[in-house]
């Protein structure tokens, strides 16, 4: 462990010499960083017990341990706790070190960040625009998300096996983007899976193989690996959990089982990370200028800089720059944080979904930090003046009521929902979050930043949706709620095939109800939202008709896969 030390100066005179004398405050530091071990402690009592799955987590100053424990059990059957040896797989933490891995070809000449991905990977459809390395791993290629790709095909989450050959045969089957290379941002896993695979191809190694020798080793992080094999044994792994009322401590496993790497499957400690950190500072792997690249921004076609640089996120906390990144597979949660002015990180591995890493890390950061993070005493609610001071009526109740709604976007049918209760307007994303006037149909999240604008029509039924996000300003169309009857849902019943994504879907009616079917996934019925749409858990299916009115197809989305066609092939 490191000890901070706090150098007091003072003056001496004595003939011929200033002398500068310092006077150590070891033992007030030492009791403080006491304190600090304590708090973090108490931030993580609760999994300090032999039934619950727990977290690791390391503090981390300029690549030294300041503080790391472990908490919980890494294994419940055979009651193994968590240590700070503890290996864990981190999921999307992961990205940052494939980015490293592509930025190592780049210093030496052997990619760009400006190549157009086919070049490398020609499996990898040639699309109406061109793909780069830059776009992939930015999240701004506009190519479908990997895991919402396959799960619309029917592979089960933790049972089904996944390849790396499997991500690039329905990545091959693809015939649409979801929109215009480095016109927006939307995450997709896809892009880090096909960076792993231009490290694969170039340099003639397996991403576990390049990584270990081109920066594992040379950094000292002796547990730290890409798992390409579920199947391989790992010492001192901990296992994962999610909650299952009749399982034994209320849990079930909860592991993932893909042996795809680049986008996740990074194996690593909290111990581990403090090397990795200082890679950060000091630039022995990948060299200043390349630690630099990893930092550098993307900016969109509308002149916004988005967030995300090169698998890390900048952005700020308590008003000092951050850099970090979360991951989460199957009962894996993971948080990496840094703040490069103080040169203090917090490393928070988990094997519980509920642990809520990104929070304690915030938590923790807060105690090591509390003297250089600024306070806002309106919780983060937005400061405006009133209404009235602008020259703004207040809507009535009668208005508000006026702009409930569904409003969708397209592409990808992204809906927000609208509607009127208890006097207040809500916006319907997940939680029904209330919405604060600030302007004449101008409205923002309560306590957030987002903001929107809700402009009517003449006609009653009609009306838009402004919505103003950093990564791009979309509008959305209103659409009045729908109720069909049983006779109408038999249009829509029949077998319809993808060859996108390789899979066929079948709807019946049943029970006033249209009904989903498919050879590997569960039966569910299709919640109708709009005039031929339906939810279908939490995917949108959007109908077409032919020239006689006849249902011949729908098109399918989620938010990271965009209008997947399905045609119909029969009916029933």
């Amino acid at each position: 462990m490191r000890s901070s030390i706090k150098f007091t100066p003072g003056i001496l005179n004595l003939p011929g010499f200033l002398i500068i004398v310092f006077t150590m405050n070891i033992c007030s530091l030492e009791a403080r960083q006491s304190d600090r071990e304590a708090m973090v402690d108490m931030l993580f009592h609760s999994f300090n017990n032999a039934s619950t799955p727990g977290c690791a987590v390391s503090v981390i100053e300029a690549g030294d341990i300041l503080y790391k424990n472990g908490y919980g059990m890494a294994n419940l059957e055979y009651g193994v706790e968590i240590s700070t040896e503890t290996i864990f797989h981190v999921a999307s933490v992961s990205k940052q070190f494939t980015a490293l891995a592509v930025q190592l070809l780049v210093n030496e000449g052997k990619v760009s960040w400006d190549d157009d991905i086919r070049t490398y990977i020609p499996e990898v459809p040639e699309f109406s625009h061109t793909v780069s390395l830059r776009h992939l791993v930015h999240h701004v290629s506009g190519i479908r998300d990997q895991w919402s790709l396959l799960m619309q095909a029917g592979w089960r989450w933790e049972s089904d096996v996944v390849t790396q050959n499997d991500v690039l045969d329905i990545t091959s089957r693809q015939k649409n983007l979801n929109f215009e290379p480095g016109s927006r941002y939307l995450y997709s896993n896809t892009g880090y899976t096909l960076l792993a695979v231009v490290v694969e191809r170039v340099s003639g190694q397996s991403l576990r193989e390049f990584t270990s020798e081109q920066i594992f080793e040379p950094l000292g992080m002796n547990n730290t690996h890409f798992q390409d094999d579920h199947r391989r044994i790992v010492k001192n792994r901990a296992w994962a959990y999610e909650s299952d009322r009749d399982g034994e401590f209320g849990l079930r496993n909860s592991i993932p089982v893909f042996d795809v790497v680049g986008a996740s499957s990074l194996f690593t400690t909290v111990e581990d990370m403090a090397a990795w950190d200082r890679n950060m500072y000091n630039g022995e792997v990948g060299g200043t200028e390349g630690i630099e690249q990893l930092h550098t921004q993307f900016v969109l076609s509308n002149g916004d800089t988005t967030d995300y640089a090169h698998g890390l996120i900048k952005n700020e906390f308590g008003g000092l720059p951050m850099v970090s990144h979360g991951g989460a597979d199957a009962g894996y949660r993971s948080q990496y944080l840094r703040f490069p002015e103080q040169q203090l990180s917090i490393a928070v591995f988990c094997n519980f979904p509920g642990a809520g890493p990104d929070l304690l890390a915030r938590r923790t950061a807060t105690i090591y930090l509390d003297d250089h993070l600024q306070r806002s005493g309106s919780g983060g609610q937005r400061q405006r003046r009133s209404l009235s001071d602008d020259g703004v009526a207040e809507l009535t109740p009668g208005d508000l009521e006026k702009l409930h709604g569904i409003y969708v976007a397209r592409p990808g049918d992204r809906i927000m929902q609208v509607y009127y209760e208890n006097d207040r307007l809500m916006l319907d994303i997940g939680p029904g979050l209330p919405l604060v006037q600030v302007g004449d149909h101008q409205f923002v999240v309560d306590r957030s930043e987002l903001e929107l604008e809700i402009i009517p029509d003449n006609d009653s039924t009609r009306g838009t949706l402004l919505f103003n996000s950093r990564s791009f300003p979309d509008i959305y169309e209103r659409h009045e709620p729908w109720s069909p009857s049983a006779s109408e849902l038999d249009l829509f019943a029949g077998t319809y095939y993808s060859d996108e994504l390789y899979t066929e879907y079948r709807f019946e009616v049943y029970n006033d109800e249209l009904q989903f079917h498919h050879r590997k996934l569960p039966t569910q019925s299709l919640r109708p939202v709009f005039t031929d749409a339906f939810y279908l858990g939490g995917r949108i299916l959007v109908f077409s008709r032919d020239d006689q009115n006849q249902i011949n197809g729908f098109r399918i989305s989620d938010s990271r896969v965009w209008e997947v066609e399905f045609q119909k092939t029969d009916n029933l």
